[in-house]
């Protein structure tokens, strides 16, 4: 178990971690203020062009009744705006409460009435999306005059773009409100910054309540492990609506100041351009984001200064993140949105075999428990169980949902993660699976990624993806979702022939699945494969229906 350090001792032994994420902002508006901030496509901004443009929204939205506390929604895309918003509803004292761009409308009515926003950011256009008509469906009051029955805290709606229905305000004109009014007083470091949404993949989603300590810790010591310097430029297409967007991008560039380059939308093709055209030192990714830029015909294409960057990402991905691109000092991560996010990672210095298993050390400060699920007794080393964490990045709670709230946290006070890991004798922590993902057959537990790890050796396969599927006897067995290289056709048979003399047998997939993308079965935003849609994917295929599903 990982001892705590008092926070003070944390201060202490770490003089240059800001307090808070305005703080962070604010030191590289002073030191490095021409250097861009944030980059997306054609739009470019400093550092104090952040600062200055933040300023002007702080002051508006103090004009506009927002005091400290307050909670304000931002729907918009990745880019130079959303930074700015994003700043500005922190330096006002304000919450900053991110809606998901690919939500249907009534998941973003849900989550705006849920976190009690009072003024949302909306962008009237994104990609292919109409946005206003999305709002229409959210609150046909905004065509006329806000608050409505449905959303009764929501004021007022600032539009960025030309279409602005008539009970909404063009932001140009919301900005002009704030000329006279003086910046309300910086937030401090316990004040609440962020109402993280979660996925919500088995309940409806949670707001995770994170502070601008929790976040602004927690990015200080991830870019110390991934080794970030003043002046890297660091492609982080991970959107920002998701910490690993806010917290693990923005804010990491923001207290290391490095530039961030972000895109709107992860397109392999174009991330390897800008890779190669803005010679970035860093990127971040899941296993699919790699997989798509690895397997892309355009790799070859380019030539890379990646050093290195953050992963979460299997061994046999690593491997060829390290070889292919040449980023030896890629680094493995694992959180989630609870822990703002990041509970552990793998440094960069660290021998590069280490870090390919997926080896990782908690954050300084951090208490770490693997216990039994079942029971909460803690497990000896070496064996698998329930990862809980205790320490300063871990959230208040959920917003406005006490007794979610009670049942996420043990009686000592740690987070049950519901993730399993292994610790070693000298405290590396690894991240097994997802418990709810582990596949139970017959007597066995199975994690889909060791699976998977195997069927991305193989050379025709660009990505694989397990998950459990119903079974009478076994209770569940392994189904394998396969994605051919491009030009390469893959066969049951083939794939099974493989695997059957590497894999135990209680591992073997029962079935296979070949397809030609994901996007149509289900991937979330952030390129994440939902294997819930899998799931209910292969029940109907294959007429899995038990009494469970029936």
């Amino acid at each position: 178990m990982h001892h705590p350090l008092d926070f003070n001792a944390i201060l202490e032994r770490y003089p240059d971690l800001p307090p808070t994420i305005v703080a962070a902002y604010e030191r590289c508006n002073a030191r490095l203020g021409p250097q861009d901030g944030v980059v997306e496509g054609e739009g470019r901004a400093s550092f104090q062009s952040l600062w200055d443009q933040s300023d002007r929204v702080a002051r508006a939205l103090a004009a506009n009744g927002i005091s400290k506390g307050d909670h304000v929604g931002i729907c918009v895309g990745n880019g130079v705006e959303w930074a700015v918003l994003f700043l500005g509803i922190l330096r006002a004292g304000a919450v900053c409460v991110p809606i998901n761009t690919r939500l249907k409308p009534d998941e973003i009515r849900y989550q705006l009435h849920q976190a009690d926003v009072r003024i949302l950011f909306c962008v009237d256009r994104l990609l292919s999306i109409d946005f206003t008509a999305v709002l229409r469906t959210v609150c046909p009051e905004v065509d006329s005059a806000l608050p409505s029955e449905q959303l009764p805290m929501l004021r007022q709606v600032v539009m960025l773009g030309t279409q602005v229905p008539a009970g909404c305000i063009a932001l140009s004109d919301f900005l002009a409100t704030g000329s006279d009014t003086p910046l309300p007083e910086a937030p401090g470091a316990q004040d609440d910054a962020l109402i993280q949404f979660t996925s919500g993949t088995t309940s409806l989603p949670k707001g995770v309540l994170l502070t601008h300590r929790n976040i602004v810790t927690d990015a200080y010591f991830v870019g110390m492990r991934m080794g970030v310097r003043s002046g890297d430029k660091y492609l982080s297409a991970r959107p920002f609506f998701h910490v690993a967007g806010s917290s693990l991008s923005l804010v990491v560039a923001a207290v290391y100041g490095a530039t961030l380059i972000t895109m709107q939308r992860f397109v392999p093709e174009e991330a390897l351009r800008i890779l190669a055209q803005e010679r970035c030192g860093l990127t971040s990714g899941n296993d699919t984001m790699y997989l798509m830029m690895l397997n892309s015909p355009d790799f070859a294409k380019h030539d890379y200064a990646l050093r290195g960057g953050w992963a979460a990402a299997s061994p046999s991905i690593m491997r060829r993140v390290a070889k292919e691109f040449g980023a030896t000092e890629t680094v493995v991560a694992y959180g989630l949105s609870e822990a703002a996010p990041n509970i552990a990672m793998s440094d960069h210095r660290a021998p590069l075999e280490d870090r390919i298993e997926g080896w990782i050390i908690p954050h300084p400060g951090l208490e770490l428990r693997i216990v039994n699920p079942q029971t909460g007794i803690e497990q000896p080393t070496g064996q698998p169980g329930e990862i809980r964490v205790r320490g300063w990045n871990v959230m208040r709670g959920y917003y406005n949902k006490p007794k979610e709230t009670a049942e996420t946290f043990d009686q000592a006070g740690f987070l049950k993660t519901g993730d399993l890991g292994v610790l070693r004798a000298d405290g590396a922590l690894r991240f097994i699976g997802r418990h709810k993902e582990i596949i139970r057959v017959g007597g066995e537990n199975v994690a889909p990624t060791e699976i998977e790890d195997l069927l991305h050796t193989h050379p025709k396969v660009r990505q694989a993806v397990v998950c459990g599927v119903p079974d009478p006897r076994l209770i569940e067995v392994p189904c394998v979702y396969l994605l051919p290289r491009e030009g390469e056709t893959l066969s049951e048979t083939e794939i099974l022939d493989w695997a059957k003399p590497r894999l135990a047998g209680f591992k073997m997939p029962k079935f296979v699945v070949i397809v030609e993308d994901f996007e149509s079965i289900g991937m979330t935003a952030s390129s994440k494969i939902q294997k819930r849609h899998l799931v209910e994917h292969a029940i109907k295929k294959f007429g899995l229906e038990t009494e469970e599903t029936a």
